[in-house]
């Protein structure tokens, strides 16, 4: 019997979870961060927004870290049903080092949307919004130059 696709794609991506967390968790060298990733509830509710230049800025502030980036739409229904897992997955590991940041691509006009969504998942982990009027195309291809914007999507 054979897995779906999914399936085997989210066990094989938290095989690689636990390892790089076990890995980070041995770590002896303390590590800056320059921009440290923390949970408030305006950034919790999709309310601070994003470009390549703040992920990018984001992702050097937390090198070093086992780092997940997911990214997700309310439109999105793998994403609406993959979410909980995230959810779970960051809670499970954040005690060993994990950090989870969730970027909503949803337009603008969707906020209420995506405010709802974070309310009734409650992730526990900062949610950023794609900054309107950006060029996705380059945004995509900075966060990960094979990504063409299908979604959900999700960067270790």
């Amino acid at each position: 019997m054979t897995l779906p696709r999914r399936l085997m794609s989210l066990l094989i991506l938290l095989g690689c979870f636990a390892l790089a967390v076990a890995a980070c968790a041995q770590a002896k060298t303390a590590r800056a961060a320059t921009m440290p990733v923390t949970a408030k509830s305006s950034v919790e509710a999709g309310d601070s927004l994003i470009d390549l230049a703040g992920y990018q800025q984001m992702v050097a502030g937390n090198r070093g870290k086992a780092l997940m980036v997911t990214f997700w739409a309310t439109w999105c229904e793998p994403c609406r049903d993959e979410y909980p897992m995230i959810v779970e997955l960051a809670k499970k590991y954040a005690p060993h080092g994990l950090v989870v940041v969730g970027i909503s691509v949803d337009e603008k006009s969707d906020m209420n949307l995506v405010r709802q969504f974070l309310a009734q998942t409650r992730p526990g982990f900062p949610n950023y919004v794609e900054k309107p009027g950006i060029d996705v195309n380059a945004f995509y291809h900075g966060v990960n130059p094979d990504w063409h914007g299908t979604m959900p999507h999700t960067v270790f």
